[in-house]
């Protein structure tokens, strides 16, 4: 091989000359820089060299060397890393002066950086949907790439022409705009970028970008040369845009909203038309700096909302605030202000975008809403009738303090409570009930009486009024409870209605005395008179005569006892009004069984006693001992002999009274024969020669006196039980 080595050198390319040993002969300064290799590389083997290359690349080696005049190709090759590299080669053969072939001659490039741009270029042509065209005026020939082809949706075999290609335009302005571009531009060589709509082959309209450039020579146009982009998707955004602009416009505007910028660095500010509005200025009144802004807000409010700003700006905190600006016809307007800050890459404030918003009516709402609050508090926490917040699971919210007042607890107390835990059970029901239809809809409030329980234990009686305060959503929150304490009324109703059923028992006690009086005075008399006469006949013996003497004594004797009995009837009447005292039960019950004890060990009873120490009643002494004496010496003068006699004396509390039972196992009452007359007077019912009919009848009376009341339970032959209550001291 005799190839002038200086010159191949210098030679512009990245060559090489290899042996038929394909070992290195020579290479450019261009090979060395190409593929970073020395000159240090001649004599080597082109392969050892260069490890990294294409299989393709040695084989059209072979087939040079072998005499094929010339190969060329274009390879990638994978390295190890995942990389790829890709190689142009242009081969030919080396011959002798005998023809014979003594080596090659290799143009080899690593062309990856152009072969990527080229994939690039055309990546982001399809990504851009941007396709070329080119119009030859010389032979009316056009030339669509294959994206051109793809927009207008045509065949990949399709030949345009350019009386079709306008027709594509849809019909009206953009045929009618892309005609006259064409037309002008082909006369003056003008170039043009516009945006038209086009139909394409299969009926669909699309928003295309049309490019063209005219090629003139000697004013004439040859050619024009373009692309054509499918923008459909982008105007689509920029008309969906400019709808939405419009709309905020609009909205803004009915709504009052004013939109601003901050120019940080330049201290400059833009407004549009609704910041004028709610600043109540004239747009050529404005300045448009931040100094015109600030003169603009009421002093009171500046300082404040100026450190605010800069906060925002230092980036602190977010701009959200309110403030006052002052009118120039003095009014005052409350604004709602936000705004976002825009940063550089360091952080640096560039400008602010925010919003305002008129609030007057608002913040005069609220404001009025506080007072309202306010007032509705104070009234709630001093008004004198309980008021409570209810939960809708009964817990107590908020409680005032009547409330804490009426039931003995403290604030604290009754939030750990709910309604149930202290309403009375026998009122629970009914108030549930009302509750459950106001939950559902069928009322707004209710009231009822009730009672609660107080801290210890005692009765309230209250007036209860429920309301339902309700979301916005219309869902019921929590309940209003207006607690009216009317214990004192309940009271004073039920010792009326005693005082009532004690006058109507004192009057049937009177008109039956009264009978009483006139029935046995009225014997008597009729006896004293028929005596007396018997006395008056003079004809009467001696004998009969003193037989009538004894008749006139014994008849005295009963008027007398009559009037005894009648007399300790007026004794109970007259002790009504007496004051009540304590009296301990247990102590008078003892003493009544010490002072008829004897007659207990006479009849043989066996006596049994459970009255708690601490019980004490509300009545009269002697009234109290009468009492149980005359149901303990009843119990053992009705005792049946057969048997073996028992007396059980025990008490229990009940509310607000205290009942005492005396219990026995004699001979019992037939109440259904007896029951209505048994306290009447005179009322007997054994035959007992020593019963008067008289004990029962003032027993009555003297409990009923006292506020009490007695009631006896009897079987024949089984016993007789007597229930007295009395008022608890």
């Amino acid at each position: 091989m005799t190839i002038d080595q200086s010159l191949f050198q210098r030679t512009p390319v990245p060559i090489a000359l290899l042996d038929t040993h394909l070992t290195f002969v020579d290479f450019s300064d261009r090979w060395l820089n190409h593929f970073g290799l020395s000159r240090n590389s001649l004599g080597k083997p082109f392969f050892e060299s260069m490890p990294k290359l294409p299989e393709e690349l040695k084989l059209d080696i072979d087939y040079c060397l072998e005499g094929v005049s010339f190969r060329t190709d274009t390879m990638r090759v994978i390295l190890e890393n995942g990389e790829s590299v890709w190689y142009e080669w242009k081969i030919d053969s080396v011959k002798d002066e005998d023809d014979v072939v003594s080596g090659v001659i290799l143009v080899l490039e690593d062309i990856t950086g152009r072969k990527l741009n080229e994939t690039h270029l055309i990546k982001s042509q399809e990504v851009a949907r941007i396709g070329g065209w080119e119009v030859e005026l010389v032979n009316n020939a056009i030339y669509w790439s294959s994206i051109t082809r793809e927009i207008h949706e045509v065949p990949d075999d399709y030949i345009p022409n350019l009386k079709d290609w306008i027709f594509f335009f849809k019909e009206g302005y953009s045929r009618d705009t892309i005609t006259q571009m064409v037309q002008t531009g082909i006369e003056l060589g003008t170039a043009w970028d516009t945006e038209l709509q086009i139909v394409t082959a299969k009926g669909k309209e699309v928003w295309v970008r049309a490019i063209g450039e005219p090629e003139m020579i000697d004013g004439k146009c040859v050619r024009i040369t373009g692309t054509f982009q499918d923008i459909e998707r982008r105007k689509k955004a920029e008309i969906e845009y400019k709808n939405v602009s419009e709309r905020l416009a609009l909205a803004t505007k009915t709504a009052g909203i004013g939109i601003w910028e901050y120019d940080i660095q330049n201290n400059e500010i833009f407004w549009d038309s609704n910041m004028y509005m709610l600043y109540g200025i004239e747009a050529s009144s404005f300045e448009g700096v931040y100094e015109a802004w600030q003169a603009c807000v009421l002093p009171e409010d500046l300082e404040k909302t100026s450190m605010e700003v800069q906060d925002a700006i230092d980036g602190k905190k977010e701009f959200n605030t309110t403030f006052r600006v002052k009118w120039p016809n003095g009014k005052v307007r409350w604004i709602k202000a936000e705004a976002t800050v825009i940063r550089d890459k360091e952080g640096q404030a560039l400008r602010m975008i925010g919003v305002n918003t008129d609030i007057t009516e608002l913040k005069t709402a609220q404001l009025q809403l506080v007072t309202s609050e306010d007032s509705l508090q104070g009234a709630f926490e001093n008004s004198s009738v309980g008021m409570a917040l209810v939960g809708m699971d009964g817990r107590f919210i908020q409680v005032n303090q009547s409330l804490c007042n009426s039931l003995g607890y403290t604030n604290s107390e009754l939030l750990q409570l709910t309604f149930q835990d202290i309403t009375h059970p026998d009122d629970l029901e009914i108030d549930l009930a009302l509750l459950r239809e106001v939950v559902e809809g069928k009322r707004s409030t209710y009231q009822i009486e009730k009672r609660y329980f107080d801290k210890k234990g005692q009765l309230v009686y209250v007036l209860l009024t429920v309301t339902s305060v309700k979301k916005i959503d219309g869902k019921i929150s929590h309940f209003i409870s207006q607690i009216v304490d009317i214990s004192s009324r309940i009271n004073a109703e039920k010792k009326l209605k005693g005082l009532l059923q004690l006058t109507t028992n004192q009057n049937n006690s009177l008109l039956n005395f009264a009978h009483i009086v006139s029935h046995n005075l009225r014997s008597h008399a009729a006896n004293l008179t028929m005596i007396s006469e018997f006395l008056l006949d003079e004809t009467l013996a001696m004998e009969e005569r003193k037989d009538t003497l004894t008749m006139l004594g014994r008849a005295s004797h009963g008027l007398n006892e009559t009037i005894a009995h009648l007399n300790e009837v007026v004794q109970v009447k007259l002790e009504t009004e007496k004051k009540l005292k304590v009296v301990p039960l247990q102590k008078t019950v003892n003493k009544i069984l010490m002072d008829v004890n004897a007659l207990i060990i006479e009849n043989k009873i066996q006596v049994k006693v459970d009255v708690p120490d601490e019980m004490k009643v509300k009545g009269v002494v002697a009234y109290m001992e009468s009492i149980v004496l005359n149901l303990v010496t009843n119990a053992i003068k009705y005792r049946d002999h057969k048997k073996e006699c028992t007396l059980t004396i025990y008490a229990n509390g009940e509310g607000q009274y205290i009942e005492l039972m005396v219990e026995d196992n004699g001979l019992g009452i037939d109440l259904e024969r007896y029951g209505q007359k048994l306290f009447g007077m005179y009322k007997t019912f054994h035959g007992n020669k020593d019963a008067r009919g008289i004990g029962l009848f003032i027993t009555k009376n003297q409990i009923e006196s006292m506020g009490g009341r007695i009631e006896v339970e009897s079987e024949i032959n089984i016993g007789t039980k007597f229930r007295v209550k009395l008022l608890k001291a």
